[in-house]
């Protein structure tokens, strides 16, 4: 587990790094503000397309060489952004880019084969610390990097910059990770239709499995939606450049840290996944409804706070809840299933924030995202107790 969050933490820094320039870089191109958001779905939508097939493919080939491969594939995605010379250059290196970040199902499936039920929650919640951790560091250093001022940043040292974190957590993971699945559930995994139709009508056909895909879709939704529009969004209203935007983006990574690295185990065990689910979407909708009424640091800071709280309750819980459906040999095929789920929500959020941004003001992506967290609150309340499945070998 140790190995894993290290190497996601390593990984998520460039993420971060290039996240609060993705926008200024953009309109360096001469992106209108519905056109950058489509950048960001441009990333988001080859995320969905791969995720369930790295999650397939680690189960018949294991989970160590598919994070290998994606993970230095995300270290040429940096590369490639950092020479990227036109729009239309930029939307395919943020497509090769989502293409390999789509490994997040198979970073969860792993966790899943190494904790027991009871502790997967805690178990998801460390890699999204390990994630929120990343998150810290990448849009300080990248707004440190790329300078205060919005006309002219530097873009290519801040790129290079991720892909050198990325060459790092490619090179941590040669060494010293190691694989969670042995011959025979690999070949278990082999024997199963393949198929992204089959692996979907199998996730679809055990119980509750519709209401948690919707549901994965959801936060992911409304949170993508704000999180692409944001640096837009402050740029517009108060000014803000990529260094403030990289602070922002910062305090919302250990907003991350805090909740899924310290407070989901103890709240998982308090009130259960189903409880904090709900929990969770009514902290976004209270967070959507706040901030468009910030006026600084503060009050767009306490807004954020809750947003990034909501998301964080929701994600770990509803990881847990749908490897709870899966047998050890399927679960890189389930968890890619329910990334994929999760990446439609990443595609059709920043599309509609930025179309609802300049079609209906600066503020509606915002109540948007508050109308969705009112239908996931209701939805929530549909989930019936989950078919736990055998226990893994928990390791620490």
């Amino acid at each position: 587990m140790l190995i894993l969050f290290f190497t996601v933490f390593i990984d998520l820094v460039g993420f971060g790094i290039v996240l609060p320039l993705q926008p200024f870089y953009a309109q360096k191109f001469g992106a209108a503000p519905e056109i950058i958001t489509l950048v960001a779905a441009s990333f988001t939508l080859t995320q969905f397309m791969f995720a369930p097939v790295w999650g397939r493919l680690s189960d018949r080939v294991g989970r160590r060489p598919v994070l290998l491969i994606t993970i230095f594939g995300t270290f040429i995605g940096y590369l490639w952004l950092a020479l990227t010379d036109s729009l239309i250059m930029l939307f395919v290196a943020r497509a090769f880019g989502g293409a390999m970040a789509a490994n997040i199902g198979v970073a969860h499936a792993y966790v899943a084969d190494i904790t027991s039920p009871e502790n997967r929650s805690r178990g998801m919640g460390r890699i999204g610390a390990a994630a929120g951790l990343g998150f810290v560091a990448g849009p300080a250093i990248g707004g440190l990097l790329a300078g205060p001022d919005p006309v002219n940043p530097d873009f290519q040292l801040p790129f290079l910059a991720a892909a050198a974190f990325s060459a790092a957590a490619f090179i941590l993971s040669i060494v010293f990770l190691r694989e969670t699945l042995d011959r025979q559930t690999r070949n278990s995994a082999a024997a199963l239709n393949g198929s992204r139709i089959a692996a979907l009508i199998d996730a679809l056909s055990r119980p509750n499995m519709g209401v948690l895909l919707l549901l994965v879709m959801m936060t992911p939704f409304v949170f993508s939606g704000i999180e692409t529009i944001l640096a837009i969004w402050s740029e517009h209203v108060l000014a803000w450049g990529p260094e403030q935007n990289g602070y922002m983006y910062a305090y919302m990574g250990v907003v991350a840290v805090v909740v899924q690295g310290l407070l989901i185990g103890p709240l998982t065990r308090a009130f259960g996944e189903k409880r904090l689910i709900s929990a969770g979407a009514l902290t976004v909708l209270l967070g959507a409804l706040c901030l468009p009424w910030g006026v600084g640091y503060a009050s767009i800071m306490g807004a954020l706070s809750l947003i990034v709280a909501g998301v964080c309750m929701c994600g770990p819980s509803l990881s847990s809840l749908i490897s709870q459906h899966a047998e050890i040999h399927e679960r890189g095929r389930i968890l890619g299933v329910s990334q994929s789920s999760a990446g439609l929500g990443r595609i059709l959020g920043p599309a509609l924030s930025g179309t609802a941004f300049a079609a209906l003001g600066a503020n509606s992506p915002f109540y948007i995202g508050a109308i969705v967290m009112i239908a996931m609150l209701t939805l929530s309340l549909r989930i019936t107790a989950q078919r736990p499945t055998p226990k893994s070998t928990e390791i620490d």
